[in-house]
């Protein structure tokens, strides 16, 4: 941002926003070339000063470089935030009040800060100056810590004092009475900060860079310190600084919503979730690794950092063994012995030899009887390999070096993967715990925690408000849709008549309603763990439908606007509003096919439904394997099936095709809206009728209005299973949050 918006960032051209912009330049130049040599490898690079000299950047060297330049770019940009910090903390304090004096004028409130006569919209009032002071007090927090806050307190209880005293002597009040800073017990009295304020605030921002623990900040705060406050404010104060979410509260959220279980992600490795953080540890290990060896075959070996790592051996293997191992482990891996040995000059392999193997031989007996075979095996082989390392004529003099540090990388190895069976075993022994009434109590007491008691949703809950409210004009005329597509369905299903085809999207052309008539539903005894359909009760009919509108806007799901009731799940809300916008992309493609083989005639019309289906098949596996796939290959992939081998007709269709999926993709074009409707739709069948053989039928006749055809088999699945994640997500939602929901809805 500084680089390429310099004007959006910097208020000025002065000494440190020129010195900013030239360090923000040399790291950024030094982290791309690291982020280079962790992708690509060392490489050759020229010097600035001397362009004949070459020298190769490593991945240790380059290291060094962007460690150097992000501290001078930290140190500079700490130097110019202090200022804009300084200006900031003004404006937050002359706001916050502003605020009091308009809301003390507005309610004719007395000095005691209470005013029994107060009408509902003086309370109202009331209430929003207290919420909007609330996020300035939270914006004070982060930014100067307890020492802003205080000297916001106390510009406070100066407006009021003020403000009463004028208004006894009989002297016109003017909104202009609200004071800055300059009256607060840390600040001159000229309104300028003293040399300790700089100080102090810019130690807090560095904290609030390196993103200090607050708890430790907290503890460190003087407990002797007091913060006036008004009568009206004492309780919103309290709750200023909310516990943050703690990991137990994750696991347990997850436990609750994860059909196959927690304990299945215990076997994803991070390879599989994220090449690039797998390549980077890959890098970061090797490196570490290369600077150990290095240490050990200089003239003078540095062996701390040998036996820094055979200690961490040691404590690993003594945390994870019973008590009763303890003495032996210690005994076995001396540390008292191990660094004269190391140091002696003559490297007893023999003995380092027998502290691996008594090492990998604990670590075997820890681990399940299940792995004895395959550990015992790759125990043997890597003992073997060290013996010939060790044993290797031609190799040079540090062979026993290089020995010793493959078998401490191996244990090491070793006791991670212990560690992590060791942490699997437990949670599953947890599992069937935290799934029952256990977890929701956990979860329930816990937002309490952050949130206050349901009494008090009405002011800590304003983003919940806002939701449910959002909702609450729509739901009845939702519902009532909903329960009629269900009566006609049990209708006609309990006649033995066929389901009547509805009108699918015009696209140019005749759809083959014959076709569509002889598609079949689901088998209802093929469904597994069918999720319940909405009974129409007003918590849980209104908590559905408000999830499904979450994930059914264009815009991307954020933190900011997320209800404080599924702050948990923000995550979850987004991979399912992702699949969303793959059903519509691929849908509004496959009409878009469908339009130019019935135009062009390029399909037989016995083929159509087969080309269909497997352009859906081949379209939802692109989108699944590239994240960012452009509509070039989308038009790429569904042009694949036409017969036509003319190049030249070949491009002229690709070219109509893009077009015309770039319009359809446009929110607001027609054939957008239609098919966002029909997913919407199919949406809701799951969200309200479940995923049982009614929901799924009502997923399938949605689909069909977009002239899904046979494909429609493949795009309901992922539907079902997506929507199935909302109806998951509500009922534990109301399970955990229905004290709170059901005095929401009862004031609107």
């Amino acid at each position: 941002m500084i680089l390429g918006h310099p004007e959006a960032v910097l208020s000025g051209q002065g000494e440190r926003e020129i010195a900013l912009a030239k360090f923000a330049e040399a790291f950024v130049r030094e982290f791309e070339l690291l982020v280079k040599i962790v992708l690509d490898g060392p490489i050759q690079s020229f010097d600035e000063t001397e362009t004949a000299l070459c020298k190769r950047l490593t991945f240790r060297s380059q290291l060094a470089a962007f460690d150097k330049a992000w501290c001078s770019y930290l140190s500079c940009f700490v130097a110019w935030k202090v200022k804009d910090a300084q200006s900031l903390e003004e404006d937050l304090v002359r706001a916050a009040c502003q605020l009091e004096l308009s809301m003390i004028q507005k309610c004719k409130l007395t000095p005691g800060g209470d005013n029994t006569a107060l009408t509902h919209d003086m309370k109202a009032i009331q209430r929003q100056v207290m919420e909007d002071q609330k996020l300035l007090r939270d914006k004070m927090q982060h930014l100067c810590g307890d020492a802003g806050i205080e000297r916001m307190e106390y510009a406070l209880s100066e407006t009021r004092t003020k403000f009463f005293r004028e208004r006894e002597s009989g002297n016109p009040i003017t909104p202009s009475l609200s004071p800055s800073t300059d009256g607060s017990p840390s600040s001159s009295t000229d309104g300028t900060y003293n040399r300790s304020d700089l100080a102090q605030m810019s130690n807090h921002v560095v904290r609030s860079l390196f993103k200090e623990d607050e708890v430790g900040i907290s503890q460190s705060r003087n407990s002797s310190s007091s913060v006036p406050s008004s009568s009206h404010s004492d309780a919103q104060l309290g709750s200023i600084e909310k516990q943050l979410v703690t990991e137990n509260e994750l696991i347990v959220n997850e436990f609750l919503h994860e059909k196959c279980g927690l304990v299945d992600s215990f076997s994803v490795t991070d390879e599989d979730q994220n090449g690039i953080k797998a390549k980077i540890r890959e890098t970061m290990e090797k490196a570490f690794w290369d600077g150990i060896m290095e240490s050990m075959r200089q003239d003078k070996p540095n062996h701390d950092r040998v036996i820094d790592l055979m200690k961490e051996v040691r404590d690993e293997i003594c945390e994870m063994a019973p008590q009763t191992w303890r003495e032996e482990i210690i005994d076995s891996i001396d540390l008292e012995i191990l660094p004269q040995v190391l140091k002696s000059g003559n490297m007893d392999i023999v003995y380092l030899g027998r502290i691996l193997e008594f090492a990998l031989s604990t670590l075997q007996k820890l681990s399940s009887p299940a792995n004895d075979d395959e550990m015992k095996a790759s125990n043997q082989r890597l003992l073997k390999e060290l013996a010939e390392i060790c044993e290797a004529k031609d190799k040079q003099n540090h062979s026993p070096a290089l020995a010793m540090i493959k078998g401490l990388r191996f244990v090491l190895e070793q006791i991670q993967d212990l560690k992590r069976e060791i942490s699997k075993a437990r949670v599953m022994m947890m599992e069937p715990l935290l799934k029952g009434p256990a977890g929701l109590a956990y979860l329930r007491r816990a937002f309490a925690n952050h949130y206050g008691s349901p009494s008090d949703a009405r002011s800590s809950l304003p983003l919940t408000i806002l939701w449910l409210s959002s909702v609450w004009s729509c739901k009845d005329q939702e519902w009532g849709e909903h329960e009629n597509s269900m009566s006609t369905l049990k209708a006609q299903d309990s006649s033995g008549r066929d389901l009547l085809t509805p009108d699918t999207l015009k696209t140019g052309g005749s759809y083959n309603s014959s076709n569509a008539s002889q598609m079949t539903f689901s088998n209802s005894s093929k469904v597994i763990d069918q999720l319940p359909e909405c009974k129409g009760e007003q918590v849980d009919k209104v908590v559905r439908l408000g999830l499904l509108k979450l994930v059914s806007g264009v815009a991307g799901l954020t933190s900011d606007a997320l209800p404080e009731t599924l702050m948990l799940n923000l995550s979850r809300l987004r991979g399912v509003q992702a699949i969303i916008q793959k059903i519509i992309v691929i849908s509004t493609s496959i009409l878009i096919c469908r339009q130019i083989f019935l135009s062009e005639q390029v399909v037989a019309p016995t083929e159509m439904e087969t080309k269909i289906s497997s352009c859906t098949e081949q379209l939802s596996e692109l989108l699944d394997r590239i994240d960012d796939v452009g509509i070039e290959g989308i038009v790429e992939t569904i042009s694949g099936f036409s017969k036509v081998t003319d190049d030249e007709k070949v491009q002229t269709r690709k070219v109509m095709m893009a077009r015309m999926l770039a319009k359809s993709l446009q929110a607001g074009d027609a054939v957008f809206e239609k098919v966002w409707r029909a997913i919407y739709l199919a949406f809701r069948g799951v969200v309200f009728g479940g995923s049982g053989v009614y929901g799924r039928k009502l997923v399938e006749i949605a689909l069909r209005q977009v002239g899904a055809g046979s494909g429609a088999g493949l795009l309901s699945e992922r539907v079902v299973k997506a929507a199935e994640v909302l109806v998951v997500a509500a009922t534990v939602s109301v399970s955990v949050h229905g004290p709170w929901y059901t005095t929401l809805m009862g004031n609107m």
